[in-house]
């Protein structure tokens, strides 16, 4: 374990979070340099029902996996720390100037600019809570940007968190700070180094933003997470609400991507 953890240290880069303008990144129509590497295949967007609005305030969807959304754009934004082994899964290798690389990440994975072939939209999935069916419950804090094939054909689902509100938001902010960002920035990359599987943390981007919590008002933060598949046992109680999803599941391509349990 204490080998595993002194490898993580020494692959993680953490930032000292000195202001780096997003107006120094690439601004090329083609998404910019370093992650022009990004390879996007949203089949779970062409394989389920996808909501035709584009409305992010709270409210039901009706009869649909996903809801389109955009991130709500942060103040300043800037990078604090960054696992270049998880984004190396992507097919993002170090190269070119570092500054150059970092107000990149910063831009895009902060939600402010929209890498090409990135499809934002928050997921919907149901529950019990309290013992209860709760009905539609969803990603309120977390905001799918679409599917990366990595250079060694793996697919990965990339998310931001702490993006803005989507229709799952309920009454909170879809925001997330700094120090609850970090904890789950560590310990992902701390559980796989242990050899756990979990989804991996690529980035976290604070900014200038501000959102109240506990009293206090906390910096604003967005965190890039991403997994081989980021569907979870309650997406298997969508059906509960219409059963043309379940149809969609079992005659699709996406079937092929679902465990046999959730088939």
């Amino acid at each position: 374990a204490f080998s595993a953890l002194s490898a993580l240290s020494s692959s993680l880069a953490l930032r000292s979070c000195s202001p780096c303008s997003p107006s120094s990144a690439p601004e090329r129509a083609d998404g910019g340099g370093w992650l022009r590497a990004l390879r996007f295949d949203n089949l779970a967007l062409r394989s389920l029902p996808v909501d035709p609005s584009e409305d992010s305030a709270p409210r039901a969807v009706p009869g649909a996996c996903f809801a389109r959304v955009r991130p709500t754009p942060l103040r300043n934004p800037r990078l604090v720390a960054m696992s270049p082994p998880a984004l190396a899964l992507l097919g993002l290798e170090a190269g070119g100037p570092e500054a150059e690389r970092e107000a990149e990440a910063a831009l895009y994975f902060s939600g402010n600019r929209l890498l090409p072939g990135s499809e934002p939209a928050a997921h919907c999935y149901c529950g019990h809570q309290f013992g209860s069916f709760a009905g539609q419950l969803g990603d309120g804090a977390a905001i799918y940007l679409g599917e990366v094939r990595g250079p060694r054909g793996a697919r990965w689902e990339l998310q931001l968190k702490g993006a803005g509100i989507t229709p799952f938001s309920r009454q909170a902010d879809g925001r997330k700070v700094l120090r609850s960002s970090i904890r789950e920035f560590l310990c992902s990359e701390a559980m796989f180094h242990l050899g756990i599987p979990t989804t991996r943390a690529g980035t976290c981007v604070t900014s200038d933003s501000e959102v109240p919590r506990f009293c206090y008002f906390q910096a604003d933060l967005v965190l890039l997470k991403f997994s081989s598949l980021l569907m979870n046992i309650r997406d298997a109680k969508v059906p509960a609400l219409t059963g043309t999803i379940f149809e969609h599941m079992q005659t699709t391509a996406f079937r092929g991507m679902l465990p046999s349990s959730r088939r």
